[in-house]
């Protein structure tokens, strides 16, 4: 089996192991109870916490590359801002889907490498690594054949695939660049450890076949610091 094979089976591994070591615990936040005595400075205070909310969400991590294009480190039929220090490397998934394939029957490691490989109607391409940034995740990219169906059913077909996932949200919206894509947040569970987690995804259609980039981390924690990348990759995908 290829080193790369043994490393995602490795992952997963250690995933699971540092999962377990991590506790549950939630800090709450305080309220000091004060009410203003003006009533319209109220309605004016919440609503710009509100508009900061929606900021603090679509916040973006500074731009350390781009891929996509001819030359970059991942070839694809998009191209968007990969997040300073985050360490992309490309995917020959069928090429590595074959190797896995002469392991042995009932290999774990090899498996799981399949499952990581591909999920419902499309293969890995590309995976940035966010270690190098400080945090434990990936931002993954997956591509599937031309004449696929729209964005949307891809999508769908690529949480279906995922085993754990349930309470998805899709929505459409348009990418930086213009391109009408379809996004979906939802939770994963893993119930051998009982833990659940926030994931997210978006899907475009490009003449070359579908993408979908999607976003998981350790924990909700992880998920939620490497938000700013995957708003990065929004703002500025558009078509290679």
């Amino acid at each position: 089996m290829r080193v790369r094979v043994g490393t995602v089976g490795g992952r997963v591994a250690v995933a699971a192991a540092v999962a377990m070591l991590l506790g549950g615990c939630a800090g709450a936040a305080d309220d000091d109870g004060k009410t203003s005595a003006n009533a319209s400075a109220s309605a004016s205070a919440g609503a710009e916490g509100a508009a900061a909310g929606d900021t603090a969400k679509k916040a973006t991590a500074a731009r350390g590359g781009t891929l996509g294009p001819a030359g970059s480190a991942c070839e694809l039929p998009v191209s968007f801002g990969v997040a300073k220090d985050w360490r992309p490397e490309s995917i020959d998934a069928e090429k590595e889907l074959a190797q896995v394939s002469k392991g042995e029957d009932g290999d774990l490691a090899g498996e799981l490498a399949a499952a990581m490989l591909r999920q419902g109607p499309v293969v890995a391409a590309c995976e940035i690594d966010a270690k190098p940034a400080g945090a434990i995740g990936f931002l993954r990219v997956w591509k599937g054949k031309p004449g696929d169906a729209d964005a949307g059913g891809v999508l769908r077909a690529f949480i279906a695939a995922q085993k754990g996932a349930g309470e998805a949200k899709y929505h459409s919206f348009k990418t930086g660049g213009g391109v009408p894509a379809v996004e979906v947040e939802y939770v994963s569970t893993n119930k051998l450890l009982e833990e659940t987690k926030k994931e997210r995804a978006f899907a475009v259609g490009t003449p070359d076949g579908p993408v979908v980039l999607h976003l998981g981390g350790m924990d909700t924690g992880e998920h939620e610091d490497m938000l700013p990348a995957y708003e990065l990759a929004k703002s500025t995908l558009a078509l290679s």
